[in-house]
This record gives C-alpha cells, structure tokens and sequence, in this order.
C-alpha cells in the first residue's frame, strides 16, 4: 500500500473542484480526482503530472450508488473527502419551482455526499487521521428569493455535516464544512440559469471582486493541512462586497 496520503476530490471537472485538485497536489496528495466530464479530468490529470504532481482521473456520477460503491472498491487508502461535487438549477419561486429541479439538486449536492461519505468512511477511518470536507455554500445559512431548491438542499448538506461530527466524534476523522458565498466561476451562474450568459452575468454585475474558485481552493487548502486534531468546523466565506447572501455592493 502506497505511503502518499490520497485526497478525493468531487467535481474536479471544472471551478472550485478542479482549483481544489491543484492545490491538494501541489501540497503532497496523491489527488483522485472525479466528475461526470471524464475528458476535462484527463486534461486536469495531465496538466497536474506535468508539473511533476500525482492526478489520477475518474468518471463518476456522485448520484449513482452503485457506481461510488465501484470507485470506493479501487482505492487501496483514502485520507481526504472533499465532497465538492454539486450545483443549482433554476431561480424559480417556490409556487413555480419544478420538482424535477428540485430532485436534482438534493441527488446531487445531498446524496451525492452521503454515498461518497458512507463508502469512503472505513477507509478515512483506517488511515488514523482522515478529513470530510463538504462545500456546502451560504446558502445552506440562510434563505433568499428564488433560492428555494438550492437553499434546501444546502441546508441538508450542512445538516449531514454537522450530524456526522456528532455521530464520529470518537473517531479519527474531523469533519470540516466550507461555505462559501458569491464565487464567481466559469459554470455555476451558467448552468443554473441554462446556458443563459446574459442572466448569468447579471449576478456579478457591479461587484467588484467576487470570489474566485482559487480563492476557495486556498481556504480548502488551508482547513485540510491543519493538524490533525485541529477541526474547523465551519468556515463561511465571503468577498468583501457581500454582507448576506441579498445584500450585495453594487458600484455603477
């Protein structure tokens, strides 16, 4: 079995996933990297083994328990879970929301976590000193307009985080909750809004510096190589323009 602490990444295909991988690597890990996108992980792989890192791409769909069950059977060691995988679908109020939408978003951003968490568990667990770390996001803090399906299934992957620090306390593994807010990547607006660039750029418009993916990359980063007995339970954050997830400074 190999020595090189191993560190899963979830929705590394693209934005904060794929920032997260890169600085995972460049700190020591042996990064396995995984989304639905298995051409941009291969590029990702071989972008990070240039640079002398150690990538290993993965196609998985996080909602498919059985094939998490097969990706967990191929580690031989797994140190960090970073359960990044995710995403909003739609701006709808509550009366018109499509429950379709909704299904999705809880698939993927809620179970998506539980069947990574559960089949990762043993092996975080075996390596003495192990990480879950879940980006969640502010919306799992808090409510807004238009939110809903998103906002519902943020809180239940904070509730899942904060539940299972509770039920493997007296485990060696922590458990770490990232939320960030206004993060301005390359797909998120886009894909919530369905590929329309104009609604999707409306969302930054006026803010001066929205978050980046490195920018959450880095607190990742930061939060994973702490010691070992040092657990940062839940790290929201924000750029400096953004007071809650409605109240936003807008220059013009």
């Amino acid at each position: 079995m190999s020595t090189t602490p191993i560190a899963v990444v979830t929705g590394a295909s693209s934005g904060i996933g794929a920032a997260t991988a890169k600085r995972l690597a460049a700190a020591g890990y042996r990064v396995v990297i995984t989304a639905r996108r298995e051409e941009r992980l291969r590029e990702l792989a071989d972008h990070l083994g240039g640079l002398g890192h150690d990538a290993v791409p993965y196609a998985l769909d996080v909602s498919d328990r059985d094939a998490v069950k097969r990706f967990a059977a191929s580690l031989d060691r797994c140190d960090v879970l970073v359960n990044n995988a995710g995403g909003a679908f739609g701006m709808d109020t509550i009366a018109d929301a499509d429950p379709d939408d909704w299904r999705a978003m809880y698939e993927t951003n809620v179970l998506g976590t539980l069947h990574m968490t559960q089949e990762l568990l043993p092996s975080l667990i075996a390596s003495g000193a192990g990480t879950v770390l879940v980006v969640s996001s502010t919306a799992g803090h808090g409510t807004y307009e238009g939110g809903g399906g998103y906002v519902a299934a943020k809180h239940g992957v904070n509730a899942l985080a904060r539940t299972l620090r509770l039920e493997i306390v007296a485990e060696p593994v922590r458990v770490i909750e990232i939320a960030p807010g206004m993060v301005r990547t390359e797909e998120f607006s886009l894909t919530r809004f369905r590929g329309d660039e104009e609604r999707a750029a409306k969302v930054y418009e006026g803010v001066a510096e929205p978050l980046t993916a490195d920018d959450i990359a880095d607190t990742i980063a930061w939060a994973v190589t702490r010691p070992p007995h040092v657990n940062v339970d839940l790290l929201v954050i924000r750029p400096r323009a953004q007071a809650s997830n409605y109240k936003v400074h807008r220059e013009r």
